[in-house]
């Protein structure tokens, strides 16, 4: 895949592996620094398998899919691996900032991963809200093995497609592993996805979207800016009131957020890939 560099590939690929759900999604960091991330997809024309791999400063995809779904899904992983990103741009923009230039030149080309499906990265947020990563992971494999339809050829570790909001709005939300409140929320937002309510639309004006995310119980503001800064690319969202980012921020000292403007989600980005550095899992 063509994308501008510089392109920090492994660390867009480790920041999905990180949240890699068993059965819908697999990969692992080789001792020689390449990365694969693999994964089901539902497509128009039936289940899909994508691929991803990278290596020697290559990004590859290897798509297996119906022939008809091939161009929507290097759409979609285009949009994933923040393809039309201005890297060099944006890394001579925060590195103006002493106290970030350094996490810039660590990681040049740091990307703000994207989405292949919006509503389902709307459902795993919420699934992901208040808990651990480890156990979300743990959670949505359980959802994806109850819910999620199989997937057909998909491979070993790949049995297993992400449940479509039809599936979700189904379901009793009492009788989902969360407590009471989310899995209503859960469920409402996935009833919300089906009658238009809610429209994950990446063409749709943000400032629309994301009055329409908060119009959703269960749905506050760090939620409704993950999901824009995902969904829709906004290139300046600081998410202050997350945990991580208020640690990192502080121990920057004279950092001047402000500064980062306009390009305060990739600054996120690097102030997130810093802590899991030093993070085993």
């Amino acid at each position: 895949m063509a994308v501008p560099g510089p392109f920090a590939g492994a660390a867009l690929l480790d920041f999905l592996l990180r949240h890699a759900v068993a059965g819908v999604e697999i990969g692992a960091t080789a001792d020689d620094g390449s990365v694969r991330y693999a994964r089901t997809l539902g497509l128009a024309h039936g289940p899909a398998t994508l691929d991803l791999r990278w290596a020697d400063g290559v990004l590859a995809l290897a798509v297996d899919a119906d022939p008809r779904d091939h161009g929507e899904a290097v759409r979609r992983v285009e949009h994933l691996v923040d393809a039309a990103a201005e890297p060099a741009v944006v890394d001579a923009h925060l590195a103006r900032d002493p106290a970030l230039a350094g996490l810039v030149a660590a990681t040049p080309g740091l990307r703000v991963p994207g989405v292949l499906d919006p509503a389902e990265m709307l459902v795993r947020t919420l699934i992901g809200q208040q808990i651990s990563l480890a156990a979300a992971r743990t959670h949505g494999a359980a959802l994806s093995a109850r819910l999620g339809s199989p997937a057909a050829g998909g491979g070993p570790g790949l049995e297993r497609l992400w449940p479509t909001p039809a599936q979700f709005a189904a379901v009793d939300p009492t009788t989902l592993p969360m407590p009471r409140a989310r899995g209503r929320a859960l469920v409402g937002v996935a009833e919300r996805l089906l009658d238009g309510r809610l429209v994950l639309d990446p063409a749709l004006d943000p400032v629309e979207a994301r009055a329409a995310l908060l119009a959703c119980p269960g749905i506050g503001p760090w939620t409704a800016d993950y999901v824009l800064m995902r969904v829709w690319h906004v290139p300046d969202v600081l998410l202050v009131s997350d945990l991580i980012i208020g640690r990192e921020l502080a121990a920057l000292g004279a950092a001047d957020p402000a500064s980062w403007s306009p390009y305060r989600s990739y600054a996120t980005l690097h102030l997130w890939h810093a802590f899991l550095q030093r993070s085993p899992t």
